[in-house]
């Protein structure tokens, strides 16, 4: 049996048309949006070996050493001499030209196809062969669908296939291959999901978008839109916008598929629309119930359609352990996607070229800026796996997971800021890069969620964190801060992808209200009775442009000093009053750990505004705690008047205090490196507002990028300041910091006295 129709496929034919090939038959069975096709079977490939005579000399040239990485080239090299100098059978020939003149007639033209393989022993329960065998999309013609189907054959016996299958303890005589035929998608935006978590197995899908053919997310060769979607509330719980700077198209005179840079505009804008999201995540929740385990499904969108390409088992879920934390900390240089979890030192090895694999020793860390298929002998050596692009669903990140390796995926710079480092230690569940060798520790699960700082560490100064996704909460509460010194909004309400204002048109404003309600009730949840500070909105024009809703936007020259903060609050005022809104309903449901505060003032007048909005608003400025942002010189000159005017917490904002003081755009590469917090003008400003402050009994914090900075906070701490608020990571650090310079002020005044 040369052909079969997908449509009279099921999982049971699995030895017939392979793993894909199976799982496509049973999604048509469901009423999935399937592509329609036909597949050349196992069947057929097995006779093609037979009938030619090259199966003995094919499977002795397999029995190697698949460790030694110039005998498994070589291995693959004589495999692909042996399959594409042996001549296709002829009725073989004519069953597949048949098959293709009739998926022809049933579109009513002569169609592009895809040409995928599908491998009898791939796409498990227990093992995944993603990404091992070829694709090859925008095929047209009878020849060229007959040559596209040998080289499937002959990627069977790629240098990575063969690997895998001999650690797996497959037998390559046992595994055969299948070709499926579809009528290709011309897809706008295509990607990757996973119905579950792929590592822990929580009810969460994790989408990966790009724009074109799904061929760049699924290979790494970009950083793909990240999309998670709680499947218990059916919410859209976290959103990560990626610069895509490279997309797959069909090229519109030759009908090949090439690839080209993505278009200005489209680089930052979002890929998928909230209605998309869901509507992928409820059909792949229709595939995982069907198969009874979680999927890794490949989905591509054309003129507004879904359609479901592949999918396969994941294979890489992992029982709950006793979790490995670092035990101490370290110089965070580096910070990407963490693709798959673990703890892992080595020395650095900066990969550029496939004929540099041999580098890679036993122990090392492969940095590399995309990885290949071909380089999975090298990350069997390694210890850790570093990329510059990628996903989490690209099938490196797959096959990291699959081989145990930490792995961390779109760093965007990994290759250039690790160039001259010699060894880094990685966490490959969060995502982050430490300079040089740091050691391990056991975390029992019940000790991590408890947050309680370590013994002997309490101390006077406050040491809170910054949060700006809700989701962050749990995992931040648990290094024992204090409390939220800043919760970004912004990042909440870019993340909707729909400009507040719209929903005002609209007349959805409460359900405007319940997203910004729902995401401050999450940390004020993990925190609770510790104080919780949250920022009003304070995103630049430029950053809502792109939004639906948003082509209003003012254009402005130099957003970051434009209509942002409390003069888009001031001036927006139906904004501002659906942000107190939401405050209002947190304070009703007992959530007294709040407190609001206002961005980017520069005079007393704007927190009088403010001020009176607030109550208008119905809000009790004596059961609140409301504080200002100092990020302008002006705001830290006349602090007195703003204490006057009446407040109970101030936080510096350093990346604009430092860049406002300084006439300095600190995203400025030309000017980047006169960019300093520690600059003697911007210490004077903060130690003028300490002053003030301390002596009206007002609280003081600093949110911004210095707050992170162990060097930093023993300056602050010199000065009086109240409280320091650090970034997630930083926060032991910080502590540390804090504590030895309060020691070594008690340690001066016992001497003197």
């Amino acid at each position: 049996m040369v052909i079969a129709w997908l449509e009279e496929v099921r999982s049971k034919d699995i030895a017939l048309v392979g793993g894909k090939g199976a799982s496509l038959g049973e999604m048509m069975n469901e009423e999935l949006p399937v592509p329609r096709g036909f597949a050349v079977t196992a069947h057929a490939f097995r006779e093609f070996l037979d009938s030619t005579g090259i199966a003995k000399r094919l499977f002795e040239s397999l029995e190697i050493d698949v460790d030694d990485s110039e005998a498994l080239k070589n291995a693959a090299k004589k495999a692909k001499s042996l399959i594409l100098n042996a001549e296709t059978p002829s009725e073989m020939r004519t069953a597949i030209l048949g098959a293709y003149d009739k998926l022809c007639e049933r579109e009513g033209e002569s169609v592009f196809v895809a040409v995928r393989s599908s491998a009898t022993a791939e796409d498990l329960p227990n093992a995944s062969f993603a990404g091992q065998q070829e694709t090859f999309l925008n095929i047209r013609g009878g020849k060229a669908v007959l040559d596209a189907v040998k080289k499937c054959w002959v990627s069977l016996y790629g240098t990575r296939a063969i690997f895998y299958r001999a650690k797996q303890g497959f037998e390559h005589e046992h595994v055969n291959i299948a070709v499926i035929i579809q009528k290709m998608v011309d897809a706008d935006k295509a990607g990757v999901l996973f119905t579950s978590h792929p590592t822990s197995g929580e009810p969460t899908t994790i989408i990966e978008a790009g724009w074109g053919l799904g061929e760049a997310v699924v290979s790494g060769s970009m950083s793909p839109d990240n999309y998670v979607v709680d499947r218990r509330t059916k919410k859209i719980v976290q959103r990560h916008i990626s610069t895509k700077n490279l997309m797959h198209v069909k090229d519109k005179d030759t009908g090949k598929t090439v690839q080209k840079k993505v278009p200005e505009d489209m680089m930052d804008k979002t890929v998928l629309t909230d209605g998309e999201v869901m509507k992928l995540t409820e059909l792949g929740e229709i595939v995982e119930n069907h198969y009874g385990t979680p999927q890794d499904v490949e989905w591509a969108i054309a003129d507004g359609e879904i359609y479901m390409l592949q999918s396969r088992p994941i294979t890489t879920i992992q029982k709950k352990k006793e979790e490995i934390k670092l035990g101490e900390a370290g110089e965070l240089i580096l910070e990407g996607i963490g693709a798959s979890p673990g703890i892992a030192y080595g020395n650095v090895e900066i990969i550029s070229k496939l004929d540099e694999l041999d580098k890679i020793r036993e122990g090392d860390i492969l940095v590399t800026q995309m990885t290949t298929p071909d380089m999975v002998t090298a990350m069997k050596r390694a210890v850790g796996v570093i990329t510059d692009e990628g996903g989490l669903t690209c099938h490196a990140a797959i096959v990291s997971r699959e081989l145990g390796t930490p792995c961390i995926v779109g760093t965007k710079k990994g290759t250039k800021v690790l160039k001259d480092v010699k060894v880094v230690t990685i966490d490959g569940e969060k995502g982050q890069v430490y300079k040089g060798r740091l050691e391990q520790a056991i975390v029992k699960e019940e000790e991590v969620a408890t947050p309680v700082a370590r013994a002997g560490q309490v101390t006077v100064t406050e040491v809170k964190v910054n949060i700006s996704i809700p989701e962050a909460a749990k995992r931040a509460a648990a290094t024992g801060a204090d409390g939220v010194g800043l919760l970004r909004i912004e990042h909440m309400i870019l993340g909707l992808n729909k400009h507040p204002q719209l929903y005002i048109k609209e007349g959805k404003s409460e359900e405007y209200v319940d997203e910004l309600v729902n995401g401050i009730r999450i940390v004020a949840d993990a925190f609770y009775p510790r104080s919780v500070w949250v920022r009003t909105l304070d995103a630049p024009t430029d950053e809502f442009k792109s939004m639906q809703g948003g082509e209003d936007e003012p254009i402005e020259h130099n957003p970051m000093m434009g209509w942002r903060g409390i003069r888009r609050d001031l001036s927006d005022v139906g904004h501002f009053k659906l942000e107190l809104q939401a405050f209002k309903k947190l304070y009703a449901l007992g959530y007294d750990n709040i407190g609001i505060m206002l961005p980017l003032v520069q005079h007393p007048k704007e927190l009088s505004k403010a001020k009176q909005i607030m109550v208008e608003s119905g809000l009790d400025l004596d059961k609140i705690e409301l504080g200002i942002m100092v990020e302008t010189p002006a705001a830290a000159l006349i602090i007195d008047q703003f204490i006057e005017e009446g407040l109970d917490f101030i936080s510096f904002g350093t990346n604009d205090l430092t860049q406002y003081t300084l006439a300095v755009d600190r995203n400025n590469e030309n000017v980047a490196d006169i960019y300093d917090e520690t600059h003697p003008a911007v210490i004077k400003l903060i130690e003028h507002v300490i002053k003030e402050c301390n002596r009206a009994g007002v609280k003081t914090s600093i949110c911004g990028q210095a707050g992170s900075s162990p060097s930093m906070a023993k300056k602050l701490v010199g000065l009086g300041i109240t409280s320091i608020s650090a970034n997630v990571d930083a926060v032991e650090s910080v502590r540390e910091a804090v504590l030895r310079s309060e020691k070594a002020i008690l340690l001066d005044i016992a001497r003197r006295y």
